[in-house]
C-alpha cells in the first residue's frame, strides 16, 4: 500500500487533472458511505478531502490546491445565484422584516457571547472582539446542497436562505467595526471606526450594483431566446465575469451573485429556467468543492491544548449564540415553532467568509508591523478559526439535514 502511494505521489500527483479526478472519485465513495449511515453526502466529501489532503495521505499537492480554488469560486458563484433566486419580492414583502431581525439578533448575540466568553478565559480584548465578529459568519454552501438534495421547499427554507444571504453582508460590517476597534487597542490610533464602516458599506453597495447590472444583462439578452444551450453559455459567461470582477476589485462575489440571482427571478419568472439549466452541472462541482474544503483542513490544530480548549469554547459559544439568537427573536416575532426550534441548527457550517476575514487580519499592516507578542496572539486566533471551520464543517451539515428533515416531517 505504501509503495502504491509513493508511486502515485511521484508519477501522477503533480497533475492538476489527476488531483481533480481523485477528489471526485474518493469524494463519491465517501459520500456513498456517509449516506449509508444517514449522514449528508457532503460530510463524506469533506472527510474524503481530509483523508487524501494535507492532513492525511498528502496526495493533493499545494500548487494544485491553488489551481483547484478556481473550481471553488465557480461553485460558490452558482450557490450564490441559487440563493438570490429564492429572493422574490413577494417573499421579501412577506418575510423580509422578520428575516432582518432574526439575522441581526443571532449575529449580535453570537458576537457578544464569543467575545466576552474569550475575554473571560484570558484572551486580550482585540483578539476576542475580532474572533467574536468572525464567529458571526455562516457558510451558505452546505445549506444549499442539503436543501437541493432533499428538494425541500416552504417557509423554513425561505427563512434559512434569507438569513444565510443577509449574514454575509452583516458579518462584513460587524467585522469592520470590530477590527477597527481592535486596531486601536493594538496601538494604531489612526484607524477610524466610521471610515471602516463606510468602507464596508461601500464594498457591499458596489457588489450589489455589479450583481444587479449583470442580472439585467442576462435578462435582456436571454429573455427572447429559446435555445437553452445558448442561454446557458451567455449566463455562465456573465456569472464568471461578475465573479472575477468582484474578486479583482476586492468586493464580495457572494453578494454580487446573490443580487444577480435576485434580479433574474424578479424581472421575469421565465428566468427560473436559467437556474434550472445549471442543475446538471452542480453535483460534480459540489463534490469537488467540499472535497477541496476537506483537503485544506489541518487536524494539527488539535495537538495544542490551549488552542483545543479555546477552540471548543469558541465553537460552543458560537452554537449557543446562533441557536438562542434565532429562538429568542423567533419567539418574540411569533414565528411558527417548527421554524423557530430548528432554524438555528442550520446556521453552524463555517468556511469561506470566516477564512477570508482571518486572512485579511493576517495580511493587515497593523498586524504585520505589530510586536511579536501580538503576532503570536494572532497566530493563536488563526488556529482557533481553523479548528472551528474543521469541526463545524463536519458536524454542521448533519445538524442542518436533521433540522430540515424535522421541518419537512412536521409539514406532512
Amino acid at each position: 500500500m505504501i509503495i502504491i502511494l509513493e508511486i502515485v505521489k511521484q508519477y501522477f500527483a503533480h497533475h492538476i487533472i489527476f488531483s481533480a479526478g481523485l477528489l471526485l472519485i474518493i469524494g463519491y465513495i465517501f459520500g456513498q458511505l456517509a449516506e449509508k449511515i444517514k449522514l449528508p453526502t457532503i460530510t463524506g466529501y469533506i472527510l474524503a478531502g481530509v483523508v487524501i489532503g494535507s492532513s492525511g495521505l498528502k496526495l493533493i499537492r499545494h500548487e494544485n490546491m491553488e489551481l483547484l480554488y478556481i473550481l471553488s469560486e465557480i461553485t460558490l458563484s452558482f450557490i450564490a445565484v441559487i440563493i438570490g433566486g429564492e429572493f422574490s419580492f413577494y417573499k421579501l414583502k412577506l418575510y423580509g422584516k422578520k428575516i432582518f431581525i432574526l439575522t441581526l439578533t443571532q449575529m449580535l448575540l453570537t458576537f457578544i457571547l464569543v467575545s466576552f466568553g474569550l475575554l473571560a478565559i484570558g484572551f486580550s480584548n482585540y483578539v476576542a472582539f475580532v474572533l467574536g465578529a468572525i464567529s458571526a459568519a455562516t457558510a451558505p454552501a452546505a445549506t444549499v446542497v442539503i436543501v437541493e438534495k432533499l428538494k425541500a421547499r416552504g417557509k423554513f427554507v425561505d427563512y434559512l436562505y434569507g438569513i444565510v444571504a443577509l449574514d454575509d453582508a452583516g458579518t462584513v460590517i460587524l467585522f469592520s467595526v470590530a477590527f477597527a476597534i481592535s486596531a486601536t487597542m493594538m496601538g494604531d490610533i489612526s484607524i477610524n471606526i466610521a471610515h471602516s464602516v463606510l468602507h464596508a458599506f461601500k464594498e457591499i453597495i458596489i457588489s450589489i450594483l455589479i450583481g444587479g447590472f449583470s442580472g439585467l444583462i442576462i435578462h435582456f439578452v436571454t429573455i427572447k431566446k429559446h435555445n437553452l444551450n445558448e442561454i446557458k453559455i451567455i449566463s455562465l459567461g456573465i456569472i464568471f465575469l461578475t465573479t472575477s470582477i468582484a474578486i479583482s476589485l476586492h468586493l464580495s462575489p457572494l453578494i454580487a451573485n446573490m443580487t444577480l440571482g435576485m434580479i433574474l427571478i424578479n424581472m421575469n419568472k421565465k428566468n427560473a429556467r436559467i437556474l434550472f439549466s445549471f442543475e446538471p452541472m452542480t453535483p460534480p462541482l459540489y463534490a469537488i468543492f467540499f472535497a477541496i474544503a476537506g483537503a485544506e483542513l489541518d487536524i494539527g490544530v488539535f495537538t495544542n491544548p490551549v488552542i483545543l480548549f479555546a477552540g471548543f469554547a469558541f465553537i460552543i459559544l458560537r452554537f449557543v449564540g446562533k441557536y438562542l439568537g434565532i429562538f429568542i427573536s423567533g419567539t418574540a416575532l411569533k414565528i411558527e415553532k417548527n421554524v423557530r426550534n430548528y432554524l438555528g441548527l442550520s446556521l453552524l457550517p463555517q468556511a469561506g467568509v470566516a477564512i477570508g476575514l482571518m486572512l485579511f487580519v493576517q495580511a493587515s499592516p497593523i498586524v504585520t508591523q505589530a510586536s511579536p507578542e501580538i503576532q503570536s496572539e494572532i497566530a493563536e486566533m488563526t488556529n482557533i478559526i481553523l479548528m472551528s471551520v474543521f469541526v463545524n464543517e463536519i458536524i454542521g451539515p448533519p445538524l442542518s439535514k436533521f433540522a430540515i428533515i424535522k421541518n419537512l416531517k412536521r409539514r406532512k
